[in-house]
């Protein structure tokens, strides 16, 4: 196989790479391939058996698959998609301009074209936009032998053979699903009923969502879930190695989007220095203006703090309290209702949880505050001045409230984004620290006109 526009002759980084990575896994390989440029890791895979190129193409953790297709001819890049998987084909023309797509897309045989054209008619994230539709499947009259001389023909053309679909031969409507380990214990002249689980197979509607496919694949404990029409033919499966890969994409926005920036999309070290900025600053300029309401809360009280300054010792530790108890909460939560164990319907549960957790976890907090002020206050290392007592009594109350406002502001705001139909995600624990930090002065100084009006107030 040769790439019409590379050289023949390969760069320094190619060759290294062939000279270091004989005797290398796929895997090792296809993370050396993510080290080069898009131009070498062309000529390296120009260099290879075709059957090898597909294998590192076939990975969805090599990162320039579609840029290295758009770089060689239609006919090698023809070759390389037929030996492809169609939902990875499909996934790599996705990536492409529309020109570059529609040259690759027919280079393709005309199956190939229908079932890719229909894994790209599939919204992303959902259990058709991330399925295969290449599995084994065989007619209910067969028998094991039948089913087993079928695998060991088309085996090397299937996602995986470790689970066979039994289709009923007049309508072909999924009826049983049978595992390789029964189909090999079988009888070989036994209907293949005989050894077909029993019950109603699972299956996942096209339009579910990857995470609710990903809750079907543990919770029944299977290799693969087949997708099926509201005629109960079966369109693909998903396998449990796509649900990983998905998840663990979905996984890395989350993180980032807890970290209080817009998601990457791309590896840290191939996003350019304008995307970067682009990508952290508008939620970084967000924060710092929901910071600026904590100064106008303070001016808010400026009275307050002449008259009463050592209540300023203590605003790091307020705020930061509160923050603390919301971030806790807030990512909670949002993991409670990715996992699908929290619903939207379970926030009054929730706020009930919530409410005296905080209280409690408060009272904690205020009570190590409270005995930290006695305690420099008895040895010596701090005079907070004749009325101490009563400000170590509005510390404690005050990490209460706040503790608890924290918490509860923490724990609802996911169920209003979600309820909004935006991302739970987005209600990040800097998102919640900048709220709580604002609250938490209002709820401190409250609390110190309360209980110091008439001493230090």
């Amino acid at each position: 196989m040769n790439f019409n526009r590379f050289p023949l002759r390969a760069g320094h980084a190619a060759r290294a790479f062939i000279n270091n990575s004989r005797g290398a896994t796929i895997a090792e390989r296809v993370d050396a391939l993510n080290a080069l440029s898009i131009q070498d890791a062309g000529r390296v895979l120009s260099g290879m058996p075709l059957d090898y190129a597909v294998n590192i193409l076939d990975r969805p953790e090599l990162r320039n698959a579609a840029e290295i297709l758009a770089l060689i001819s239609a006919e090698d890049a023809a070759r390389l998609l037929h030996g492809m998987s169609n939902d990875r084909v499909a996934d790599v023309l996705l990536e492409l301009d529309g020109e570059t797509r529609a040259r690759l897309f027919s280079s393709l045989d005309e199956p190939v074209r229908i079932a890719i054209q229909h894994l790209m008619g599939y919204p992303p994230r959902t259990a058709g936009g991330i399925m295969t539709t290449e599995f084994v499947s065989v007619p209910d009259s067969w028998t094991v032998a039948q089913t087993l001389d079928h695998v060991r023909q088309v085996e090397r053309s299937r996602e995986t053979v470790y689970a066979i679909y039994v289709l009923d031969e007049a309508s072909h409507a999924l009826m049983h699903v049978v595992t390789l380990r029964r189909l090999i214990t079988g009888e070989p002249e036994a209907s293949i009923l005989s050894v077909a689980q029993k019950g109603t197979p699972v299956s996942a509607d096209p339009l579910m969502k990857q995470e609710d496919v990903a809750r079907l694949i543990r919770k029944h404990d299977l290799l693969a879930l087949p997708v099926t029409d509201d005629h109960g033919q079966v369109l693909g499966i998903v396998t449990v190695d796509d649900v990983i890969d998905t998840m663990i994409s979905d996984t890395t926005e989350a993180a980032q989007k807890f970290g209080g920036m817009e998601a990457l999309g791309q590896p840290y070290m191939k996003i350019g220095f304008a995307g970067m900025i682009r990508k952290r600053a508008g939620w970084l300029a967000a924060l710092f203006l929901g910071e600026m309401l904590t100064a106008s809360a303070m001016q808010h009280f400026e009275g307050e703090l002449e008259k009463a300054v050592v209540l300023t010792l203590f605003i790091p530790l307020i705020m930061s309290s509160g923050g603390n108890s919301g971030s806790q909460a807030t990512s909670l939560i949002i993991r409670a209702l990715a996992l699908g164990e929290l619903k939207l319907s379970d926030w009054w549960k929730v706020l009930l949880r919530e409410l005296p957790t905080g209280i409690v976890l408060g009272a904690i907090l205020g009570l190590v505050g409270f005995v930290r002020i006695v305690f420099w206050q008895s040895a010596g290392f701090y005079d907070y001045g004749p009325h101490w007592q009563m400000v170590a009594i509005t510390v404690f109350a005050a990490l209460i409230g706040i503790v608890t406002f924290g918490s509860i502001c923490g724990s609802m705001l996911p169920f209003v984004l979600q309820k909004l139909r935006l991302d739970p995600a987005s209600a990040s624990a800097p998102f919640v620290a900048t709220l709580v930090d604002v609250t938490g002065l209002v709820i401190y100084f409250s609390v110190a006109l309360l209980i110091l009006s008439g001493t230090l107030l």
